[in-house]
């Protein structure tokens, strides 16, 4: 489609009548959002689809599939560019690229109490346009894109086919064997892996040394009180 206020919210309205994966694409997002409700910016050119995704269970297995849209991601972006060292995970939904914030994840669910029907992935990409400094939080990584780093020039379009193939492959993966293949694949691309990093959330922050992701996909710190685990925070290096 050409304008829609957020694909997330298209996938929302859609979710009642979906029977299958349906992948939703907008060249025009009027009111795209990110994490906490923080406004996504999107340069024409970039890319917004949704993945609305049938699923069933508890809401917690439902999140690990940031971390298998994370790994679809990367490798979407490795055979747009065929270069692989240049991308990397940040913890819990960005993918960078030589250290800057090139896209974003954003998951949200559909359902009655702890089980789920539908699950909505968000996906954004500076495909064309990094947004101004400006326009994001302060501290924040520094957002770039791919055709400013690399000099990349693909179609939303393009990219999608590249997205939906390899989304594919991993979903596969992660129904048929679980989040531990997942996990390893995503922490061996992992940011920070081994460095002091901040961990914030609304009420308080933790640093400490990233140690790893653990089975439940949280971050594990080793900090000066003893290790930590964080189901959900805001990570800044």
């Amino acid at each position: 489609m050409h304008s829609v206020d957020s694909t997330l919210s298209e996938a929302a309205r859609m979710a009642t009548d979906a029977a299958g994966p349906i992948w939703i694409m907008a060249e025009v997002q009027t009111a795209a959002r990110g994490r906490r409700g923080r406004p996504w910016v999107m340069p024409e050119g970039n890319f917004a689809a949704t993945l609305l995704l049938p699923v069933s269970g508890a809401a917690g297995d439902a999140a690990l599939r940031s971390f298998v849209a994370s790994l679809a991601l990367r490798e979407a972006l490795v055979a747009a560019t065929g270069r692989s060292d240049d991308f990397s995970l940040k913890w819990p939904n960005d993918v960078l690229l030589r250290g800057g914030k090139l896209a974003g994840i954003l998951l949200e669910s559909t359902g009655q109490g702890p089980q789920l029907r539908h699950l909505a992935i968000g996906i954004g990409v500076n495909l064309a346009t990094a947004p101004a400094v400006a326009d994001v939080e302060a501290g924040a990584v520094r957002p770039v894109s791919l055709k400013g780093e690399l000099g990349t020039t693909i179609t939303p379009e393009d990219f999608l086919d590249l997205l939906a193939a390899a989304y594919a492959r991993f979903e596969d993966q992660f129904s048929t064997y679980g989040f531990a293949p997942i996990r390893a694949a995503w922490m061996s691309h992992a940011a920070r892996l081994g460095e002091v990093i901040t961990a914030r959330t609304t009420r308080d922050e933790t640093t400490g040394t990233f140690v790893e992701v653990d089975g439940a996909g949280n971050l594990v710190l080793d900090t000066s009180k003893g290790r930590v685990t964080i189901a959900a925070a805001d990570v800044y290096f």
